[in-house]
């Protein structure tokens, strides 16, 4: 006797979310529920099935979707899921499930629940990347690197790599996300991920003035100077400040340090 819901477990990468969607059209178990492998509890009573990852059958999912989605709606799939709120793997799962089943333009449908949450959390997302992009500030160390440690509250170095291979295509640089523990490293112009031991972890999240070079000593004190003398006490308004730098962005601006 077929279950009333069949529980599907994930491990929480893209390609498991997207073999999970080819399971249900291969399986048809009926509704679904997503689960996280490393939060998951087991449920004496419920229909439970592992999803393995697989490149091709996640391959041809994601190729199903770019002939039914434009490239707008492609990038705010992408963008929802590394949001890695939990909520959005069942968000993204029912919503290529109806994509697949509905005729074109299905995801212009904003009553429909799964549509409506994953376009606001791609655009949280966004809103993150841009803000990521404009706060950064690269120091300067004395081996040459121009190096940042971030802490987003999503994943979206994926998504700001482009923008500072462009600027910055001529300099050696790192972006490392402190949260998650990996980061992307730049040279010629060629991004590579890469992730560190903890002594390197250590060194970016307390570098000491023996690590800076001094042109970026200076360059910090010159910085403080120049905004502390346009800074005019009379015309400051904070919570107009605060709605367009909050505060949790402070921590990479150098004239709040």
């Amino acid at each position: 006797m077929r279950h009333a819901i069949c529980i599907f477990i994930i491990d929480g990468g893209l390609e498991s979310l997207l073999c999970a969607v080819f399971e249900w059209f291969e399986r048809k178990p009926g509704k679904v529920m997503l689960r996280l492998a490393d939060r998951y509890q087991p449920d004496a009573f419920g229909q439970v099935f592992t999803v393995d990852r697989d490149e091709k059958k996640a391959g041809r999912v994601w190729a199903g979707l770019q002939r039914k989605l434009s490239p707008a709606w492609r990038r705010k799939f992408y963008a929802a899921f590394l949001s890695e709120l939990p909520e959005m793997y069942q968000a993204l799962f029912d919503f290529a499930c109806t994509i697949f089943q509905s005729p074109e333009a299905a995801e212009n449908n904003y009553g429909d629940p799964n549509v409506l949450s994953v376009s606001k959390t791609a655009k949280m997302v966004e809103r993150e990347k841009h803000r990521m992009e404009a706060f950064i500030r690269f120091q300067h160390s004395a081996d040459g690197l121009y190096y940042c440690g971030i802490e987003p509250d999503f994943n979206v170095i994926p998504l700001i790599v482009k923008h500072f291979r462009d600027r910055y295509a001529d300099q050696r640089w790192l972006i490392y996300d402190l949260k998650r523990h990996y980061g992307v490293w730049c040279e010629d112009g060629l991004p590579e991920q890469v992730s560190f031991e903890r002594e390197m972890y250590d060194r970016m999240t307390r570098p000491g003035e023996a690590q800076l070079s001094l042109t970026e000593t200076a360059y910090a004190g010159l910085w403080k100077g120049y905004f502390n003398s346009t800074n005019i006490p009379a015309r400051k308004n904070t919570k107009l400040h605060l709605r367009h730098v909050p505060k949790r962005y402070w921590k990479y601006l150098t004239e709040k340090q």
